[in-house]
C-alpha cells in the first residue's frame, strides 16, 4: 500500500479491518522502512530459467486512495520449478486487469532470466494468448479457472 502511494494514515484502516490491530502512523513508517529493502530485493531476485508451469491471474481489491476507494487488480504469477516445487514469483498492482500488463509482467519475468515456460495456466482474458506468445512463442497456453486454491481446466473454445 505505501509503495502505491498511500499515506500512513490512509493504510491504518485496511490494517485494522484486515488484521484488527491499530497501528500508529509512526509504526507503519517504521515497518515499511524496515522490510522495503527486502521487498524490493524479492521484486528484482534472479528466477530460474524455465518453469514447467506457471499460473497467472490477477484478483480485484478495494483500496482507498485520495479519500476514495477505488478496485486494484492484484497479479499473483505462480510458478512450478522443475522440481515441483511452487514458487510465487510476482505481484503486480495495476489499475485494472488487461493483456498489455499481463505482457508487461512476461517482460519482466523474462528479463530476471526466465528464458522458457512450457504451459500457462491463465484465465480466457482477450489477448492473453498474444501475450504469452509475444514473450514465449513456444508456450502452451491452458485456459483454467482458479477456484479456492483448485485448478479446473477449461476446454479451450480457440
Amino acid at each position: 500500500m505505501y509503495a502505491l502511494g498511500m499515506t500512513t494514515s490512509e493504510i491504518k484502516d485496511p490494517i485494522y479491518d484486515l488484521f484488527g490491530c491499530n497501528l500508529s502512523d509512526d509504526m507503519i513508517s517504521d515497518i515499511t522502512d524496515k522490510i522495503m529493502i527486502e521487498i524490493l530485493e524479492w521484486q528484482k531476485r534472479r528466477l530460474e530459467f524455465v518453469y514447467p508451469i506457471l499460473f497467472i491471474d490477477a484478483t480485484h481489491f478495494s483500496v482507498r486512495s485520495n479519500r476514495s476507494v477505488v478496485k486494484k487488480a492484484t497479479y499473483i504469477v505462480l510458478g512450478i520449478s522443475k522440481e515441483g516445487n511452487k514458487e510465487v514469483l510476482s505481484i503486480t498492482i495495476s489499475e485494472n486487469e488487461s493483456a498489455k500488463v499481463r505482457a508487461n509482467i512476461r517482460n519482466d519475468l523474462k528479463n530476471r532470466g526466465v528464458e522458457d515456460i512450457l504451459i500457462t495456466c491463465a484465465d480466457g482474458l482477450t489477448g492473453i494468448k498474444e501475450a504469452i506468445s509475444a514473450v514465449y512463442p513456444k508456450c502452451e497456453y491452458q485456459c483454467c479457472i482458479i477456484i479456492n486454491a483448485t485448478i479446473a481446466n477449461v476446454p479451450n473454445t480457440n
